[in-house]
Formats: structure tokens, C-alpha cells, sequence
């Protein structure tokens, strides 16, 4: 912990709205401080989002976005692997271009080179950063004769070759339906339970947060004394917490605090849903992406392997993860969209089992275009969905952070998980003028995000996977 935190700013009353991942993580870095927050979670635990399963370091999965979105995307990675140690999958994942896409791997290839080029230089500026392995391993491409050859081998129960990862893939890809080379970059898994476990945990513990689940907030307000009014509601029982700064992160219904708070900002948000299938498998699996375009029938097809045999799939097409209509935008009347009421339903109600095992099924059927032994797979679990924020009008957008409004309120607008401690960290040196020296100490001496024991985190994420009724090997390592 810092110990020079002047005393006026000790003294200051912080209020985070939402415990999604960025609420989570900013009360997090707040606490490590030493600096008083409250934690207002609308929820009976935290991070309770959209799916979360990636880590972007690198933006690979998105050949569309910029190279500066990516390299953002790889630091913030960098980041949320330092923090969150005992919540990363660290398998690779292999991306293949379709025959039936007009793309090729060689055109990622450039990109590939500023990324290694960049994570070397970030190593070179700190030895912790090095935490992809060795920068000259970032990426590989596996040619044809590369993956017949790996046919015939069998994975070794400890993994020691990059091309181990492969093996699985070798023997089961539908070689004709995809072009050559295949590329292997350093992304791995990230897993929402031991996030929410890690959050928990580590916010319980701690001395300078206030954790409030299960409490909703009606109304916040501004007063003449420059401070605010939140007025909460737990059981029905309403109390009003005054503080001197309030940060809203709340995901995709930041916009209705900022109606409260009559700071209006233009976003959009997204319904999107990934579906948990069980497939028997010995081997470990690497996460398989096919590249494809967006919203059409051909969109991207993702496969994100979790322990003892089960798989979370997307499918970037209106029949799996994207939904006809499903894309909803602020108005000049209220800065929060308005999502269509079947999306309502499914978020406060849950899925009819009809349409979940249908759009499971599809997603299978998506991914056997190309894996043919998957269409052996099964429903394992209703499916992990959500409303993402995308602030701004660009649909495309990955990486982005935070935006203030005066001194004393700041919204977290995160559309991937990697970016939560970048908005805690810019949210820290905007209102308390802390320096990138002191932020980089603070990350280096706060043991609270790692200290954590493994058993705790591993019965809490399971105790959460199953409390959402997940399958508990989704909270497992």
C-alpha cells in the first residue's frame, strides 16, 4: 500500500455504482489505497455480466480494429493478468481464416510483428510485464504439413511444446474447410466465477470498502454542497449515503444513472449470448476462433475450452450469439438505450428452454462446419448472456476506458474485461492527480488482488457457478 496518500484525500467518500468487473476492480484499486469507497451491487454477488471468457491481449480475434485498439488491448491484458493471477486459463488460441472468407493470415501478419515487437518493449521497460512467455513465442504459424504431422502424436500430460496445443485440433479439424496457415497467438482463457470469487473475496477483506450487494439504487443528486445524494434501497428498506465523488459502472445501464445524474452521453448496448455444450474430450484443447464476418450466416465461430469436457461456443450470427434487433441506442430524450422487451425478459426472467436448446444446437452446428466430430456435443447449461455496453456510435469499438464529467463523477465504460484497470488507474490520477510512478507502485505493493488463497477462490467460484446454475467446472482452472 502507498503510505504517502495525503490525508485530505484518505478523507474523501467514494461511490461506485455496479460490481461488474470495472466497478469491481476501481473499488478494488480505491481500497488499496486506502481510500474510503462504497460499492453499491444491484445483485446478491459481483461481476455478473455479459460472457467472459477471453483475454484480448492483442485484439487477434478482431482483424477489423485498429492496430492501436490492439496494442491498447495487449497492455491492458498484460495488466489484468497481474491482478488477477488465479483467474487466467493460460492455453493459447489458435485462429484459422474459412475457405469460404475472402481473408488470409498473411494479412494479420504485420500486426503480429508490432504486437511481439511491443510486448519485447514492455518487458524491457518492466521484467513483470513478461507475462505471455517469451515475447519470440507470441505467435506461430503451423503450415498443412505441420498439422498432418501432428495427427499422429498423442499430448504429453504436461505440455511443454507450444505445438502440444495443436494436437487435439490436428486430429479433429475438417483440414479442407479452412486455408493454411493456421496461427497460434498467446491469448488465453479469463474466467468470470474466479473473478467474481477474486472481487469478493478480496473487497470483503479489505478495511477502506463498503461492500453493499443487494442494493439498488433509486436516485442519485447533486447538492449545493458539491456532493452527492444516493439514495439506495435494501429489502425495501431506503437509505441515503452522501459522498464526494460517484464513478457509475454500470455496465449497460450506466445511462440510466446518467439520466439520474442529468449528464447525458451517447452509447449503445448489445444483447449477446454464448452457450455451454459438454463434449468428451481427454486432451487439453487450445481456444479455436474461425474468423468470419461479422452478422452474417458465416459470422465467426468461437470455441473457448474450460475443464472436464465442457466448451462455451459463440456464434457471430442473429441465430447464436447476435440477436435481430438486439442493438439498441441512446436517444436525445434518455442517455439509456432501450432494449426490446424479449431481451428484458431474458435478463430479469431468464431464457425459455425452447430457444436456448435451439440456439444451443446451432452453435454446435456451427462449429461442426469445420470440427465434424463436434456435432457429438450437448446441452450442458443455459446459456451466459448479457447486455455490453458500446459507448459512442461506432459498433466496432473494443477498447475503451473512461469518460468524466466536471471532478466528481466519472463513468466506466468498458466493452472488454481487460480494460477494467485502466479505467481504475485513469479514474485515480484524474481525481486524485496520481502519477503513472505512484499508480505502478500501487500495482506492484497492493497484495490484496493477489494474495488470495487458491482453495478460497476455488469453492467461492464454484459456490457462484452453481448459485447462477452454471456447471462447476466453469469456475475450475
Amino acid at each position: 500500500m502507498i503510505n504517502n496518500v495525503p490525508s485530505t484525500l484518505k478523507s474523501k467518500r467514494i461511490a461506485v455504482i455496479g460490481g461488474g468487473i470495472a466497478g469491481s476492480t476501481i473499488a478494488l484499486r480505491l481500497a488499496g489505497l486506502d481510500i474510503n469507497v462504497t460499492l453499491f451491487e444491484e445483485g446478491v454477488s459481483l461481476v455478473n455480466g455479459p460472457p467472459v471468457c477471453h483475454l484480448h491481449a492483442g485484439g487477434n480475434l478482431y482483424p477489423d480494429i485498429s492496430d492501436e485498439q490492439c496494442l491498447t488491448l495487449l497492455e491492458q491484458s498484460i495488466a489484468t493478468m497481474k491482478i488477477y493471477p488465479h483467474c487466467i486459463n493460460k492455453r493459447p488460441t489458435v485462429i484459422a481464416i474459412p475457405q469460404r472468407d475472402a481473408s488470409n493470415i498473411e494479412k494479420l501478419l504485420p500486426r503480429l510483428e508490432l504486437l511481439t515487437q511491443h510486448y519485447k518493449a514492455l518487458i524491457q521497460a518492466d521484467e513483470s510485464n513478461k507475462v505471455l512467455g517469451d515475447p519470440d513465442d507470441y505467435y506461430q504459424m503451423f503450415t498443412r504439413s505441420d498439422i498432418e504431422r501432428l495427427k499422429h502424436e498423442s499430448q504429453q500430460q504436461e505440455i511443454t511444446r507450444f505445438s502440444d496445443w495443436m494436437i487435439p485440433l490436428a486430429k479433429t479439424l475438417d483440414l479442407d474447410s479452412v486455408k493454411f496457415p493456421l496461427l497460434m497467438v498467446q491469448e488465453y482463457g479469463l474466467s468470470l466465477f474466479r473473478i467474481a470469487a477474486s472481487t469478493e473475496l478480496s473487497l470483503n477483506a479489505s478495511t477502506s470498502c463498503n461492500l453493499l450487494v443487494n442494493n439498488k439504487v433509486i436516485n442519485v443528486a447533486y447538492t449545493a454542497d458539491k456532493t452527492w445524494l444516493i439514495t439506495h434501497a435494501e429489502n425495501d428498506k431506503q437509505t441515503t449515503t452522501e459522498v464526494d465523488y460517484l464513478i457509475n459502472a454500470c455496465g449497460y445501464r450506466t445511462g440510466i444513472i446518467d439520466d439520474m445524474a442529468d449528464t447525458p452521453k451517447e452509447r449503445m448496448v448489445e444483447f449477446k449470448a454464448a452457450y455451454i455444450t459438454h463434449w468428451e474430450q481427454s486432451e487439453r484443447w487450445p481456444e479455436v476462433v474461425f474468423h468470419g464476418e461479422r452478422g452474417t450466416p458465416e459470422g465467426m465461430a468461437q470455441l473457448t475450452p474450460y475443464p472436464d469436457g465442457y466448451f462455451q461456443l459463440h456464434g457471430m450470427t442473429e441465430e447464436i450469439t447476435l440477436f435481430k434487433n438486439g442493438l439498441a441506442k441512446s436517444t436525445d430524450d434518455s442517455a439509456q438505450p432501450k432494449l426490446d422487451k424479449s431481451f428484458i425478459n431474458k435478463l430479469v426472467q431468464g431464457w425459455n428452454k425452447e430457444e436456448s436448446d435451439s440456439r444451443t444446437k446451432k452453435a454446435i452446428h456451427h462449429i461442426s462446419h469445420f470440427i465434424p466430430s463436434f456435432n457429438n456435443a450437448v446441452t450442458a447449461g443455459r446459456p451466459l448472456f448479457g447486455a455490453q455496453q458500446i459507448p459512442g456510435n461506432d459498433v466496432s469499438l473494443r477498447a475503451y476506458d473512461v469518460s468524466f464529467e466536471g471532478q466528481q463523477y466519472a463513468r466506466a465504460e468498458i466493452v472488454k474485461a481487460s480494460s477494467a484497470l485502466t479505467v481504475a488507474d485513469q479514474i485515480i490520477h484524474k481525481l486524485f492527480d496520481y502519477s503513472h510512478e505512484q499508480l505502478t507502485e500501487c500495482r506492484n505493493v497492493n497484495a490484496s488482488f493477489t494474495a488470495l488463497s487458491e482453495s478460497d477462490i476455488n469453492r467461492l467460484a464454484c459456490e457462484i457457478a452453481h448459485d447462477r446454475n452454471y456447471p462447476t467446472s466453469l469456475a475450475k482452472i
